[in-house]
């Protein structure tokens, strides 16, 4: 009970100190995805939106995590990927000037539906998590609107059933708000 007690202390106090430099709020924005290594694959375009929450710990750095409704995947002649995630970026921002950051972290996403199917009806199982590498760049703007661009390149496999390489690919434009 006295480590619950010490650790919530820790924490409030630690917020407390902090909490002029939280940042909370939604975002949603637009993906443009194709899968590694396979040349006959075109972009799908698709949508993301979900919420962000990110800390300032000095003027220059700072870490946001966002939770994200992705959509994925890629186009072909002979099939589709249609891939849905719940994808978690966590990143560190670092402010060049006010306002202005550059950002890089890791994403975990796990799988909340797919098709990963061929032209003759065949159906592959996509793999229940992803993780990914994000590098980008964003602007903060002073009345609460964010604007971020990333490119997020997949570290894992789509599907252990295809053959070669199929990691996702990402590049993604977002608009937020920050309500704090």
């Amino acid at each position: 009970m006295k480590k619950l007690i010490v650790v919530a202390l820790t924490l409030f106090i630690g917020t407390t100190a902090f909490s002029q430099e939280l940042d909370l709020g939604i975002k949603a924005g637009a993906n443009f995805a194709n899968i590694s290594d396979a040349s006959s694959l075109s972009n799908k375009t698709g949508f993301q939106a979900g919420i962000f929450a990110g800390i300032k710990f000095t003027e220059n750095v700072g870490i946001q995590a966002d939770l994200l409704y992705s959509q994925q995947g890629a186009e072909f002649d002979a099939g589709e990927f249609d891939l849905t995630y719940v994808n978690v970026p966590v990143v560190l921002k670092y402010y060049l000037v006010k306002g202005l950051n550059i950002q890089a972290g890791p994403q975990f996403g796990f799988i909340v539906d797919d098709q990963i199917k061929d032209v003759l009806g065949n159906i592959y199982d996509a793999e229940k998590s992803d993780v990914s590498g994000i590098v980008g760049a964003g602007y903060d703007f002073p009345f609460g609107i964010r604007v971020d661009a990333r490119y997020n390149f997949g570290l894992s496999d789509v599907s252990k059933d295809l053959d070669g390489k199929n990691k996702n690919n990402v590049f993604s434009v977002a608009l937020g708000y920050s309500f704090l």
